[in-house]
């Protein structure tokens, strides 16, 4: 399974690449720009795509919304500190497979990838 988190903030990537890494998940990539991003999405087949909602040169949704405008039907996870219920909407609206509410935990994180990707045991992760 191919991964590209997308995000600025020096303590996200390596977070969430750890906790993807001890789900036997180890093919990620990152990138900090969301323009820099939505181009490495157009080379570059993804599975999954986890963004912040504040990333450079746009937002999470703004990547999003291109990624589905280009008929991308890629898994979209978007991370914030906070989600107005707005922002939920849009997001929904948009497409995105997931919302997941910074701080969060190894279980919490696990649990929200599960669904998205349908597996519902660590066993399962390590054969995507």
């Amino acid at each position: 399974m191919s991964i590209l988190i997308v995000g600025g903030y020096q303590t996200t990537f390596p977070m969430i690449k750890d906790l993807l890494n001890q789900l036997g998940l180890n093919n990620v990539d990152k990138e900090s720009d969301g323009a820099a991003a939505l181009k490495k999405i157009n080379e570059t087949p993804y599975d999954l795509i986890i963004s912040e909602w504040n990333i450079e040169s746009m937002t999470g949704i703004d990547l999003l919304k291109q990624v589905r405008a280009a008929e991308n039907k890629v898994l979209f996870m978007i991370i914030a500190e906070h989600f107005l219920a707005e922002d939920v909407l849009a997001a929904k609206e948009a497409g995105v497979d997931s919302l997941i509410v910074k701080p969060f935990n190894a279980g919490t994180f696990r649990d929200r990838l599960s669904k998205i990707l349908g597996v519902a045991t660590l066993k399962e992760f390590r054969t995507i």
